[in-house]
């Protein structure tokens, strides 16, 4: 991977992840219309990458990640990261094999945009006071969102849609549930994270090899990763900003179409074989 192609999934990584598009999604067709997406370390970028995401989230908000008289918000964050470890670790190798997919990847994005054309319609219909403060989000709560996050491990869903999602529909506003996915998103990128760089074996060389030793086994590639995670931090500080005030005003039906328009002209890049399986 040059650098070039590292700052491109960089940028893309930070404008979508905290977008309900589907973040792993758009870098997978990124990687593929640049025709490195089988490469190893490719993959290992795609996931490492995050953690530049990750930094951006915890700077925007160091208020409340730093106030640990509020032992609660850190534990509503445990409770609510448990299912995504746990299917992660079950089905890891499924998991893996749908990142490979970029079929997987637009049908997800078209039956995600139809959705989001009506998620808003759907969740003002429902009655009851709306959730507006963090202290409020009970530990059940978080757990359902969690189980929503869930859904995101196929590639298209997008973590954040489905986050957001789930937790209109536990009862939160929508500016409170997009900053819980927000929140949510650092320890379930850390462990996606660490589990790419230190537990997973990736052996594409030929011989099995921990993610690390991938990222240090050039200079290129430690350049690719120093950069690439320097450029999602900065983007995604400027995307973020962006997200929670366009939600506010216009919530999610442009986004709906979005999805389905890139799902659209993506199967016809595999149709037409600009992209490739």
């Amino acid at each position: 991977m040059s650098i070039f192609e590292a700052i491109i999934i960089a940028i893309v990584e930070g404008i979508t992840e905290y977008l309900p598009i589907s973040s792993t999604g758009h870098m997978i067709i990124a990687s593929s219309l640049m025709d490195i997406h089988k490469q190893e370390f490719t993959k290992l970028f795609e996931v490492a990458v995050q953690l530049g995401a990750i930094l951006a989230v915890v700077v925007l908000y160091w208020k409340k990640f730093f106030d640990f008289k509020r032992w609660q918000f850190y534990v509503k964050l445990i409770i609510a990261v448990i299912p995504a470890i746990a299917l992660g670790a079950l089905f890891s190798d499924k998991i893996d094999a749908l990142l490979e997919s970029p079929t997987t990847v637009a049908i997800s994005l078209l039956v995600g945009g139809v959705f989001l054309l009506f998620v808003d319609k759907i969740f003002n219909q429902q009655a009851g006071q709306r959730i507006e403060t963090e202290p409020d989000i009970s530990n059940g709560k978080a757990f359902a969102v969690g189980l929503w996050q869930c859904v995101a491990m196929i590639p298209g869903v997008s973590r954040s849609a489905a986050t957001i999602i789930g937790g209109m529909q536990q009862k939160l506003s929508r500016k409170l549930a997009a900053e819980f996915s927000f929140f949510l998103a650092v320890p379930t990128m850390c462990a996606a994270s660490g589990y790419s760089l230190f537990v997973k074996d990736w052996d594409g060389s030929g011989t099995a090899q921990k993610g690390y030793e991938l990222l240090l086994s050039s200079s290129d590639n430690l350049y690719a990763f120093i950069v690439g995670n320097i450029v999602a931090f900065v983007v995604a500080m400027l995307a973020i900003r962006f997200f929670i005030g366009f939600l506010q005003k216009r919530g999610f039906r442009l986004f709906g179409w979005y999805r389905i328009i890139a799902g659209i002209v993506l199967l016809i890049l595999i149709f037409t074989q600009v992209i490739t399986e």
